[in-house]
């Protein structure tokens, strides 16, 4: 085992980009840190990605290293691929030796690539967790070079694969969102007894959500729902601004990210949101019946993520070109005016989340340093 005097053992975590990432990253790492306080915990990100802010605010040491972007069609930069994927490589190298890692844990997306293939040539073990139903191609990349692979989904296709469910921190496994509601809704300064809507695209954002919200709140305000929209960093414009209905008191307050998410989780009594994994295991943990609007491009990842909890009762699957304004004014307070069928799919979502899922994986990663 490689160590510092002062530290147990050095662990470098890869994930970064999206919240995607990030999430259960932070959530594992924090694990990590209550299961063995002298633990070294690195994290592994690029300047580009939400990791810059997250990750340091959880309090985890980050380290940057060049961006390897895969272009989507051909050209100069597709060429560059080879030689910034080395340089990235051999950043990631001297991190490894620089922090005496003795493991790294990946969760995927384009900063994990380097992080296993440095890992592999320092001969390292590499424990992975695929977050998504379909695996990305890092995590498919890694799973040739280690049988530690764990996944939130059962059906997950990668090789020895072990499914242990989302990581996700204890402030969001731990919710009890009717006894957190209160709080929560003073501090997004919605009113306290009305229903609301929480709404998130995820942590970039979604257009055809955003639009669709935005074109469909002033009616919902006048039918008594408030919504919480977290439009993503880079659309909160100057023109989208908090407003109040003037005779029911509803509320539309519109932010661009929510760092804590356990906060609007208890603050709503339902959400429209894209179905990226987090969101569907973590809507899924707290009991918070969703409307799920998977991306309707890429590999079809999010609509595979958004079955377990549909398939369970526990939400609606909404196709991206339906996700209209249109669609948003009359079937959420059609849900709404329903409280039966609400509370039935908070019941459906008992237990369809492990909640362990940290520990797990936090507690598998000490046993391969051992």
């Amino acid at each position: 085992m490689n160590q510092s005097a002062a530290a147990s053992a050095s662990v470098v975590l890869a994930g970064g980009g999206t919240a995607g990432h990030t999430s259960p990253l932070i959530a594992t790492g924090l694990e990590l840190r209550r299961l063995d306080p002298a633990v070294a915990l690195t994290a592994l990100g690029t300047a580009r990605g939400l990791e810059t802010t997250v990750v340091p605010a959880a309090g985890l040491d980050l380290e940057l290293i060049p961006p390897v972007p895969m272009p989507r069609r051909v050209g100069k930069d597709l060429l560059l691929v080879g030689p910034r994927l080395l340089q990235a490589v051999q950043a990631t190298v001297g991190l490894l030796r620089r922090t005496q890692a003795d493991v790294v844990l990946g969760f995927g997306g384009y900063v994990s690539t380097p992080a296993y293939l440095a890992a592999r040539r320092l001969g390292l073990p590499i424990v992975i967790h695929e977050q998504n139903v379909l695996p990305g191609l890092a995590n498919k990349l890694a799973a040739r070079l280690t049988r530690h692979v764990y996944t939130s989904f059962p059906q997950t296709p990668l090789p020895h694969a072990l499914c242990i469910g989302l990581p996700m921190r204890r402030a969001i496994t731990d919710l009890d969102r009717a006894a957190r509601q209160r709080d929560a809704r003073i501090r997004f300064q919605l009113h306290l007894e009305l229903p609301t809507l929480l709404v998130s695209g995820g942590s970039q954002g979604a257009l055809q959500i955003n639009n669709a919200v935005t074109g469909a709140w002033p009616e919902l305000l006048g039918r008594k729902i408030q919504v919480l929209h977290v439009l993503g960093r880079n659309n909160l414009t100057p023109d989208i601004v908090r407003s109040v209905d003037e005779q029911t008191g509803a509320v539309y307050q519109p932010v661009a990210y929510v760092d804590q998410m356990e906060q609007a989780y208890a603050a709503a009594d339902l959400m429209l949101a894209r179905s990226g994994a987090g969101t569907v295991l973590e809507t899924a943990a707290v009991g918070l019946p969703a409307v799920f609007v998977p991306y309707p491009h890429g590999n079809g990842e999010q609509a595979r993520n958004a079955e377990l909890v549909v398939n369970a009762g526990g939400g609606i699957m909404l196709a991206d070109s339906n996700c209209t304004s249109a669609w948003v004014a009359q079937e959420i307070p059609t849900l709404f005016s329903h409280p039966n069928r609400l509370a039935g799919m908070r019941n459906a979502l008992a237990g369809v989340a492990r909640l362990d899922a940290a520990t797990v994986l936090a507690s598998r990663v000490l046993e391969v340093i051992r």
